[in-house]
């Protein structure tokens, strides 16, 4: 694991990146199941249908999810309330799959 002053930000094997990437997935498909907050998120990010998914498959895209969830408050705690997860779970999962040396 990495350590970057206090904070420490997990390999690319480690588990608890690997949950991150799980829960990033799972945030990405409820904001899919919402066709506004997919219309937002598509917006915001300048994506189209057809890019998508390459798109997903670059470094940071999963990290730009869970910002995006944790940038609407009751997007947010919906998505946790359906996931049966807690709202610190989507900090975490930020923190494990953000770029080295990039700010959140």
């Amino acid at each position: 694991m990495q350590s970057f002053g206090n904070r420490r930000f997990p390999g690319k094997n480690d588990p608890s990146r690997e949950r991150a990437e799980t829960l990033a997935i799972e945030a990405l498909g409820y904001i899919a199941g919402d066709a506004k907050a997919l219309e937002r998120f598509m917006s915001l990010s300048g994506l189209q249908p057809d890019n998508l998914r390459a798109a997903a498959a670059e470094p940071g895209f999963l990290a730009g999810v869970l910002d995006f969830l944790a940038s609407d408050e009751t997007l947010l705690l919906a998505f946790t309330a359906n996931a049966g997860r807690n709202p610190g779970e989507v900090e975490r999962a930020r923190l494990a799959l953000a770029p080295a040396g990039e700010a959140i």
